[in-house]
């Protein structure tokens, strides 16, 4: 199969292993840096070009969008779906799970469990979104990633402030979300690797000091864990909810069971490392299960 990773580049450790096992697998590969893709909108022949190349034939694109280029990268992701080629996470989707606030409109709306979440453009209905909620409070963008854009208020004072100052520097009118703090979950979560209809992989995400937020990025650590029945099915739930195949499904376990924090749909690979499983290889494999090849032959394994 010919199959293109949309990347920032090879470099990233997460293109690395996907290449690898793409052509350890015979597949042909290309690394296309999206963001310097451009596009030709032509009702006829809707063309992703990049470096003076038309780029055609693919029989599957491999979106690796960061939350920085959502919008452009979503973009070339449509357009590439406007060719046919079949794509292992649509554009809409990546767009929906990149919007705090709409992934938890979907996600309430399929009766996916989470935490009280409240959205407010008003910081003088403080005292009423608080005595809904309660202290201590999650305050968060919703365009945040890795962690950032995220505090923990303690009281009421330090809640309105970090709103003021949220809603001050907050000039392109990105929304803000106030969130239900898990006590009994403070300082970890559970990461699950979801490919098609499995959960592949999963680890648990700790703080390593007194910080609330777990990500890695964050300086948290991953250890082994084993999901249980409900945890699994939860993800998955989440997964299809959002209309992603390949995606990370951020969990708490609380005291009335799961809950989903947020849905990732360009997740890292750091999760291989903790855990001694190949998702490179299982990412690779859903693709060949699913994507139809651009010369018309049967999908492969069908």
């Amino acid at each position: 199969m010919k199959i293109a990773i949309l990347s920032n580049g090879p470099g990233n450790y997460s293109t690395k292993r996907l290449v690898e096992e793409a052509e350890k697998r015979g597949h042909e590969v290309r690394v296309i840096k999206y963001k310097n893709c451009y596009l030709a909108l032509d009702d006829k022949h809707p063309d992703v070009l990049y470096e003076g190349e038309k780029l055609k034939n693919f029989d599957a694109i491999l979106p690796r969008i960061s939350n920085n280029m959502t919008r452009y990268g979503c973009a070339v992701v449509r357009q590439f779906e406007m060719q046919g080629v079949w794509t292992s996470a649509a554009s809409v989707a990546i767009t929906r799970a990149r919007d705090k606030l709409r992934a938890a409109q979907i996600l309430a709306k399929y009766d996916v469990d989470t935490p009280k979440t409240l959205v407010s453009r008003n910081t003088s209905d403080i005292d009423d979104l608080l005595g809904q909620i309660g202290l201590p409070v999650i305050i968060k963008l919703a365009t945040g990633t890795h962690g950032n854009g995220v505090i923990l208020a303690d009281t009421r004072k330090a809640a309105k402030s970090a709103l003021q100052a949220f809603y001050l520097y907050n000039e392109d009118g990105t929304n803000i979300l106030l969130q239900e703090f898990i006590k009994e979950s403070a300082g970890t979560d559970i990461r699950a690797f979801v490919v098609g209809n499995k959960v592949v992989a999963a680890m648990q995400r700790a703080s390593l000091d007194d910080d609330f937020r777990s990500n890695l990025h964050q300086g948290g650590q991953g250890t082994l864990v084993k999901l249980t029945a409900e945890e699994k099915r939860t993800a998955l739930k989440a997964a299809r909810a959002m209309g992603l195949h390949v995606c990370g499904v951020d969990l708490m376990r609380s005291a009335r069971g799961p809950l989903v924090l947020e849905v990732n749909a360009s997740p890292g690979f750091g999760i291989e490392k903790v855990t001694g499983i190949d998702v490179a290889s299982k990412i690779i494999e859903y693709i060949e299960l699913n994507a139809p090849r651009h010369n018309g032959k049967d999908r492969v394994g069908a």
